[in-house]
């Protein structure tokens, strides 16, 4: 090959508890079908990547036919890839991120491992280029990649461990991977072969779980029908830009998850390997569907005690250097927890704080604070604000001094902590209680949300569109995912993503300039984090005006058209290791009208809080 490619072991994969054998294929289970089936699966993919190879290597764009036939043949190896998707990337995820992982240069944490572009979405982003046949070089280097892989696949099943509760598993978050992922375009954003892709991999399903449900009857009947009745929709709705997703959603896959994990459990063949998500729920977007214990560093449920004194400390002055300052101070309750300012005023009143300060609102649902990810926990990033000089200017010893002064702050933290009377307070019992408050401003009650709970006056029909092209022709969700709609990446929500957008240092688009901030390099300094920041909530963002980590843009309506002139170097800026596609959306004024409209449709009402 022209250069070796080095696909590293990634952490947090589940792969790696399957490949030592537990025991043999069984002949009383229904794996020896799924094995079977995915082995027969595997040669017709390799098969794609050859046909695949030879379409791109004829590829002349006097002959634009080719280009054309090149593109079919992409979809096809894609397809292809959807077969076998649910089960590579829940057994084998290490050796499944050669296929199909998102083209864009990639340190993969916590580890830091250098990843190096390969797959079908990064052979989607060359063969749309003006001239593609430039990358024919490439282009071989990788179909040799894929192919050979894609041939050695079978392999991976000598001494297979996996049961039926796993298979069940894998099919589980095969659901949650069409709905935040498939039918969004992620994968094939340029092909716009998502819905496409969603019916091959809800088809492959079916085949899949066929044996099972003639084996265990219970419910089975209903999760059949639901399973056709969304296979029927995708059918006869092609078309990527125009499809119904909030019908989809609502009348057919929610419906078919539902009835699963009814029959699941029926069938006593439930597990729940994937930390995160919570099968519980109703659906993904339910205020449960994700498991609380999984974020922020939380131990467990935190004590109704733990969180009134948490609330307290948070708009108590006394943990700033100057006895004026609290976090309610930029993070106001009654202003959606942020201040409305581009950057928060600082310590001495005279500067202003580096970046933009954030809501609080559903902070809790991410893995990286700040907006350059450098605190892993609520914890962490509490402490830091208290005693940075330029924000609260805390001397902890201090702080604690006052607080141990306090009679209510000793009783409190007593229950909170279940401490003795003797017993000092400490700095780590400030920041988790202060955590404990922040860990419930997640409030789900949304019109959207009132919707998807089965309210279906909830929404406007220029919401329902709006929600429809934010999930899809917009590609919004391709980086705001579902459910949170911020980074959390889906199916398994284990880490959050980080983007280079190009965020210019003024929301003057007709003379962009570059924003000198560098984000995550600044603690990070790897050339790919170099603007890097993470990608927050839009829930509630018509409230939590101006945006962006600078605060450089006062309105969602030209918010909408920096994204839809594709980010900084989408507008002629030079920003090596935009993440975010240059490619303009092209969307019409009543199309960013009607996103505006959903995302107005994201804002909570925190009356209770």
């Amino acid at each position: 090959m022209a250069r070796a490619f080095k696909i590293f072991l990634i952490f947090g994969c589940l792969a790696c508890i399957f490949t030592v054998a537990s025991f043999r294929e069984k002949n009383d289970t229904c794996i020896p079908q799924t094995l079977k089936q995915f082995r027969e699966d595997s040669k017709i993919f390799a098969a794609s990547i050859s046909t695949l190879d030879s379409a791109l290597q004829r590829i002349n764009s006097a002959q634009p036919q080719t280009i054309t036939d090149a593109k079919k043949a992409l979809v096809s190896s894609r397809l292809s890839y959807k077969r076998i998707e649910y089960f590579l990337e829940y057994f084998f995820y290490t050796s499944s991120r050669i296929y199909n992982r998102a083209p864009k240069n990639e340190i993969e944490e916590p580890y830091l491992e250098y990843q190096e572009l390969a797959g079908l979405q990064y052979i989607e982003t060359m063969l749309f280029d003006s001239i593609p046949e430039t990358h024919k070089a490439v282009f071989r280097e990788q179909t040799k990649l894929l192919g050979l892989s894609a041939n050695d696949l079978s392999s991976l099943l000598y001494k297979f461990g996996g049961t039926d509760k796993h298979i069940l598993e894998a099919v589980r978050i095969e659901f949650v991977r069409i709905i935040a992922l498939g039918i969004t375009g992620f994968d094939a954003p340029l092909l716009k072969s998502g819905i496409e892709e969603s019916l091959t991999a809800l088809e492959t399903l079916k085949v899949v779980l066929n044996p099972y449900l003639q084996k265990n009857k219970g419910n089975a009947a209903d999760v059949d029908f639901f399973l056709n009745q969304s296979i029927s929709y995708l059918k006869e709705n092609p078309d990527f830009e125009t499809f119904n997703r909030l019908e989809f959603l609502t009348t057919c896959i929610f419906p078919l998850q539902n009835h699963f994990e009814k029959w699941v459990k029926t069938s006593g063949l439930g597990d729940n390997k994937s930390v995160v998500l919570n099968y519980n729920a109703k659906n993904i977007f339910s205020k449960n569907a994700l498991n609380d214990r999984a974020f922020s560093g939380a131990k467990g449920k935190n004590s109704r005690e733990e969180i009134i004194l948490g609330k307290k400390l948070f708009s108590e002055p006394l943990l700033s250097g100057n006895g004026q300052k609290s976090c309610m101070s930029c993070h106001n309750s009654d202003n959606y927890f942020m201040d409305g300012l581009a950057k928060a005023v600082g310590f001495d009143q005279k500067t202003f704080v580096k970046r933009n300060t954030p809501t609080l609102l559903y902070s809790k649902y991410q893995h990286s604070q700040f907006w350059d990810g450098r605190a892993k926990t609520l914890e962490d990033q509490i402490e830091n604000v208290i005693q940075d000089p330029l924000e609260m200017n805390g001397k902890i010893s201090d702080i604690l001094t006052k607080l141990n002064a306090e009679k209510y702050y000793q009783k409190s933290f007593q229950k909170a902590f279940s401490k003795k009377s003797t017993d000092k307070i400490t700095d780590k019992e400030i920041y988790r209680a202060i955590a404990s408050y922040v860990e419930t401003l997640n409030p789900y009650n949304s019109p959207f949300d009132q919707y998807m709970a089965g309210k279906k006056n909830a929404l406007t029909e220029n919401q329902i569109a709006g929600f429809n092209l934010f999930m899809g022709k917009a590609q919004c969700a391709t980086c705001h995912f579902a459910p949170l709609f911020n980074g959390l990446i889906p199916p398994l929500y284990k880490l959050t993503e980080f983007e280079v957008l190009g965020t210019t240092k003024t929301d003057n688009l007709e003379k962009p300039e570059n924003d000198p901030d560098d984000g995550r390099f600044t603690f990070r300094p790897i050339k790919f984090y170099k603007g890097a920041f993470k990608t927050p909530t839009v829930r509630n963002s018509a409230k939590t005006a101006p945006y962006m980590h600078n605060g450089a843009f006062q309105s969602l309506e030209t918010l909408m058209e920096f994204y839809n002139q594709g980010g900084g170097a989408g507008m002629g800026l030079s920003v090596p290791s935009q993440t975010l596609s240059t490619v303009k959306l092209n969307l019409t004024d009543q199309e960013k009208k009607d996103i505006i409209a959903f995302l107005n449709a994201l804002t909570d009402d925190l009356t209770n809080l």
